[in-house]
């Protein structure tokens, strides 16, 4: 087992660092070079933090159920290979009724 002295340094540390790199991430923004803003930067947290959750979330959820895990993956799969069609026709319907927003598209067909 880890002694409590060293798990208090990592974590100490780990708080430093975190606490560093927003520091650093707030001069940048005040400067006017924002690295949030970079969309390289974006996909890739964002792919990070889905990955992670999903995978996590997967372990645990095939830990304890076995393999009702998989929908978490089926529908993603499926919209993969439907989306195509969907949005072409989501785009016909929005000219044919001069929506340009969600919420008028979702008013326009449920009303």
């Amino acid at each position: 087992m880890i002694p409590i002295k060293i798990l208090s340094l990592i974590t100490l540390g780990y708080f430093i660092l975190l606490f560093a790199v927003a520091f650093y991430a707030d001069l940048r923004r005040e400067r006017g070079r924002s690295i949030i803003l970079n969309p390289n930067i974006y996909a890739l947290s964002l792919a990070v933090y889905l990955t992670s959750w999903t995978f996590y979330g997967s372990v645990g959820r095939a830990a304890t159920h076995g393999l009702d895990f998989l929908p978490v993956y089926l529908g993603p799969t499926l919209i993969i290979f439907t989306w195509g069609f969907l949005l072409r026709k989501m785009v016909h319907i929005a000219k044919e009724n001069n929506i340009v927003s969600i919420a008028d598209f979702i008013s326009s067909r449920y009303g």
